[in-house]
């Protein structure tokens, strides 16, 4: 049978344009069909714009610790709609970028939403094309929860284009999305109140991130209520009361409630029953080569609920080009992965949290910890620490996690993640001669 194309990828996300970029350099005739700008949830409403407003909230403690070295500096106010009009710029550029890429390699665009006929056709706006190959890549969309009035909260990505900054916030959830947005518009000037039915944020991370991030929030001003629920949402006038299951609090009223608790594949819609593709729990069902039930039909992304992060997003995109078109097969490795939370401060972590590590080894587990205040807080008086830890297994001397909270976190273990995942141990650290003065050689001094 002829096709029309050697493969087309649905999403033209990071997976999804890392696939089908690497597939066009090995000779393929490829395709990718996107509904939206070209980038996917990173570059639209995820991690770019995030970062960009974690960027805008950092100059509000540049400033504090500016008048602690001499700057005499008038007050400075933050303009939302500056930054929302810069920030629109920065990601149609980034867009373009990527438009640009694809036509460089070879990749066909086609704008619509697709749809499977079946395991060889899809429907993309009014449009039959086939395809030998079928890379699903269509990321995940946020799911607000089954709460009377949640019709009022706002997901995180509306969040970057409300036409007025919110002045208080509440923040649903407790997770990295939660926490970092939690942080960045309390450094922005809103008032901020996180709600979480767990009796601590970052209850993912290693127990010893989710303290020290939570002692700097509160300092900051962030009322965190733990063990509680929203029972209800309700409008009155231009508030919004929270019904709250809280002991210490049974209403809060604010501006704008913003709901950071789930997110799942976006698969909705693309009549995947009819090319014969297994889902479970709305999650697409893949072998480790990233391959459906179906033998030409493939996944790769946040839609097959691994570890959603862009570069694992990418990974998986460029292993499948690999493995069925470069005839170099390969899987992606999920260990050592590093995770952030650009909060305020920041949090970084890799490997085995403790309670990981306690739960395989048991006894067999040596944790190193310092908590200190960074010099660069010094003249400023800053009450801010940075925290950081390694877990060790006792028997082996090898690390198995680092942790860090503080300035400088998300670099320093982004390096360190190399180190541990090519077997490091702790007297590789205690050997190894830090640069000073800086953050990142205290982890070289922990005894």
């Amino acid at each position: 049978m002829t096709f029309d194309y050697d493969l087309v990828v649905i999403g033209a996300g990071p997976g999804g344009l890392a696939a089908g970029k690497q597939v066009a350099g090995y000779g393929a005739r490829v395709a990718i069909a996107e509904q939206d700008l070209v980038g996917g949830t990173c570059v639209i409403r995820g991690c770019i714009p995030e970062k960009l407003m974690s960027f805008a909230a950092e100059f509000s403690e540049d400033s504090e610790d500016a008048a602690g070295y001499g700057w005499n500096q008038e007050m400075n106010i933050f303009d939302w709609q500056h930054f929302l009009a810069a920030k629109e710029q920065e990601i149609h550029r980034l867009s373009q970028v990527h438009n640009q890429t694809l036509k460089k390699a070879g990749v066909e665009l086609i704008k619509g939403k697709a749809t499977f006929s079946d395991a060889h056709t899809l429907e993309v706006a009014g449009r039959q094309i086939t395809a030998d190959k079928i890379l699903i890549a269509v990321g995940a969309k946020a799911v607000k929860p089954e709460i009377p009035g949640i019709e009022h909260a706002i997901t995180a990505g509306q969040l970057f284009n409300l036409k007025q900054q919110p002045q208080h916030l509440a923040v649903l959830g407790g997770d990295y999305i939660a926490v970092k947005l939690a942080g960045i518009m309390n450094n922005l000037g809103s008032q901020v109140t996180q709600v979480i039915p767990e009796d601590h944020i970052l209850s993912a991370f290693d127990k010893d991130i989710g303290i020290a991030v939570t002692e700097s929030l509160t300092k900051r001003g962030i009322q965190i209520l733990d063990n509680t629920t929203v029972k209800e949402i309700k409008r009155v006038g231009d508030e919004l009361d929270l019904v709250l299951s809280s002991k210490s609090q049974s209403t809060l009223s604010v501006d704008t409630i913003l709901d950071g608790t789930r997110r799942v594949p976006n698969i909705s819609g693309l009549a995947l029953e009819k090319a014969g593709v297994t889902v479970t729990q709305n999650t697409v069902v893949v072998d480790e080569y990233c391959r459906t039930t179906q033998a030409n039909i493939f996944a790769v992304g946040d839609c097959i609920n691994r570890l959603n992060f862009t570069p694992v997003a990418i990974a998986q995109g460029r292993a499948f080009a690999d493995t069925e078109f470069g005839n170099k097969p390969h899987t992606v490795c999920y260990e050592c992965v590093p995770a952030t939370v650009s909060s305020h401060p920041e949090a970084a972590t890799v490997g085995l949290s403790e309670a990981q590590a306690r739960e395989q080894l048991g006894d067999f587990v040596q944790c190193y910890r310092s908590k200190f205040r960074p010099l660069l807080h010094s003249l400023a008086k800053r009450d801010e620490k940075t925290l950081i830890k390694l877990v060790v297994d006792s028997r082996s001397d090898r690390v198995l996690g680092a942790h860090m909270v503080g300035e400088g976190a998300i670099d320093i273990i982004q390096c360190l993640a190399l180190a541990i995942r090519m077997g490091v141990t702790k007297k590789d650290f205690d050997a190894t001669i830090g640069i000073h003065p800086s953050v990142a050689e205290e982890f070289f001094t922990l005894r």
